[in-house]
């Protein structure tokens, strides 16, 4: 998963919870803003979770949902309830359902490329093979009861977490057969990934690559595009761009830049630059620069 790990660094996410309690009473969620990154997960509890055309599951203590884009849904206790509905702290004493929900914010420019990877709901049940989930669930669990917080730096961490470990899983367990994601699932693929990653700068061609994944220069590429639907030099620009442009953004200087990423001159930088993004590398920096 290193080479996962490069592609989540470049993305610079950030979680902004934005509900952290024990609901109670006769309640119902509905999504919070449409189109957005979200994810729930159950803390404390059980309810049901609605989905229209795509599922209807009961949604149990750390099970959780990630929306790459919000879609209508909506939640509401397994049986029914009496009283108004109220959020209220985990230790009351009231029967209820704990949920925290947070919006995911991809800071990096280009974060399509992920939730383009991605399928419009990925529901992930907490059972003996996500040891992972059920441990984040009860960090989240204590530091929102004894600290009596709705959000803190601790919580946006471990809600950061959550979501990388379930991009993780999806890699790993789910069909992820082909896109973004699938290259960096693949042990030989990831490998030849992560060391273009580490040295950018490098000379590298299909035969350096494949050597790399233990493969045939022939091979090699044709597994490449048949896993990502991207030719290999079409990956390493865009991975050299995505780096150029996030060096740029923090004021490093265009010359500078392109030997890091591996071109021999700043003219020939330039041009790919431009073609890629539409836009000058001088300009990038200035503007960088005068936030």
């Amino acid at each position: 998963m290193s080479a996962f790990n490069d592609f989540v660094s470049l993305l610079k996410l950030e979680v902004d919870i934005y509900h952290n309690a024990k609901v109670c009473g006769n309640w119902e969620i509905q999504e919070h803003e449409l189109g957005n990154t979200c994810f729930h997960i159950v803390t404390s509890g059980q309810c049901l979770l609605d989905v229209p055309g795509l599922l209807q599951t009961e949604f149990n203590q750390g099970d959780l949902v990630i929306f790459p884009r919000e879609l209508k849904h909506k939640m509401w206790p397994v049986e029914e309830m009496k009283g108004d509905q109220e959020h209220l702290p985990y230790n009351t004493q009231l029967s209820g359902t704990g949920l925290l929900c947070g919006e995911v914010k991809i800071m990096h420019l280009f974060q399509n490329q992920l939730l383009n990877a991605l399928p419009p709901v990925l529901l992930i049940k907490n059972d003996s093979s996500n040891g992972w989930l059920s441990h984040l669930t009860n960090l989240i669990l204590e530091e929102s009861t004894n600290y009596h917080v709705i959000q803190s730096e601790s919580l946006n961490r471990l809600s950061e977490m959550l979501f990388i470990y379930a991009m993780r899983y999806y890699i790993e367990k789910e069909d992820c057969q082909k896109g973004l994601l699938a290259l960096y699932g693949d042990n030989r693929l990831a490998k030849a990934i992560k060391a273009f990653h580490i040295s950018p700068q490098n000379k590298w061609g299909l035969n350096q690559l494949a050597n790399e994944a233990g493969m045939s220069r022939t091979s090699f590429s044709n597994y490449f595009k048949q896993k990502s639907g991207w030719t290999v030099a079409q990956y390493t620009t865009w991975w050299r761009m995505q780096s150029a442009w996030e060096k740029l953004s923090l004021g490093d200087k265009v010359v500078d830049v392109a030997e890091q990423i591996g071109y021999q001159s700043e003219a020939a930088f330039s041009r790919a630059f431009q073609k890629q993004f539409g836009k000058n590398p001088g300009v990038v920096r200035r503007e960088s620069r005068s936030h």
